[in-house]
């Protein structure tokens, strides 16, 4: 039986030096490209066809949600694991809607990654302990209860504009017009309740889908 083909997704070297190292220990398991970015992940995917993607969901410019839906788009079979430091159910939520089948957090051990790989490649839906509990206490309180009402897509729009990019470049990192950016906008406002775009920001900062500055953290 011939190994399980695995593509790894992350903006640091070193890291991926470490899942290769980790991925390709397993048997059964062989890990044929690698990626850096979003952009570059759906190019590599399509090059390689891998059965797997490990993959981070934060990476500069557009997000592994986007890229995610992106390969998804391509290929509605692809299997992806998201391994990542969000613990927040945003990222987790949107990850799966996405398409994710594995949702996994870098504070847990090396073995709950490879059981989640493992476990998405054999069918299932696998979520680390820690996030689950995340999503459960989401539900409880309701605090992205309106963040559920956002495509996949508006999201990504929310994320980036909450990041501080203008209009143009989220329409030219996600290949759509500055017309759908602009729509979007207004719409992700009036979706969420929103009337400025300074609670626009708020509203991600509260849902874990940007982190303040570290001096604001302090």
């Amino acid at each position: 039986m011939s190994d399980h083909r695995i593509m790894i997704v992350d903006d640091h070297p070193v890291v991926r030096e470490g899942y290769r190292r980790l991925i390709d220990l397993q048997p059964g398991l062989h890990i044929v490209s690698e990626a850096e970015d979003a952009r570059t992940a759906y190019i590599r995917f399509r090059e390689t066809e891998p059965d797997l993607i490990v993959m981070d969901v934060t990476m500069p410019g557009t997000s592994g949600i986007e890229a995610i839906r992106h390969i998804q788009q391509y290929d509605e079979s692809a299997l992806v694991v998201v391994f990542t430091m969000h613990q927040g159910a945003a990222f987790a939520l949107k990850s799966i809607e996405a398409g994710a089948a594995g949702y996994v957090t870098k504070s847990s051990s090396p073995d709950t990654l490879i059981k989640a790989i493992f476990g998405v490649l054999d069918g299932r839906t696998v979520i680390s302990p820690d996030v689950i509990e995340a999503i459960a206490q989401d539900r409880i309180s309701g605090t992205n209860t309106r963040l559920g009402d956002l495509s996949t897509r508006q999201t990504e729009i929310l994320r980036l504009l909450a990041c501080g990019w203008s209009a143009e470049q989220v329409a030219e990192a996600l290949s759509i017009s500055l017309k759908t950016v602009r729509n979007n906008h207004y719409q992700i406002k009036s979706l969420l309740g929103l009337q400025t775009d300074a609670q626009m920001v708020w509203f991600a900062l509260e849902a874990g889908l940007v982190q303040a500055p570290a001096d604001e953290q302090a």
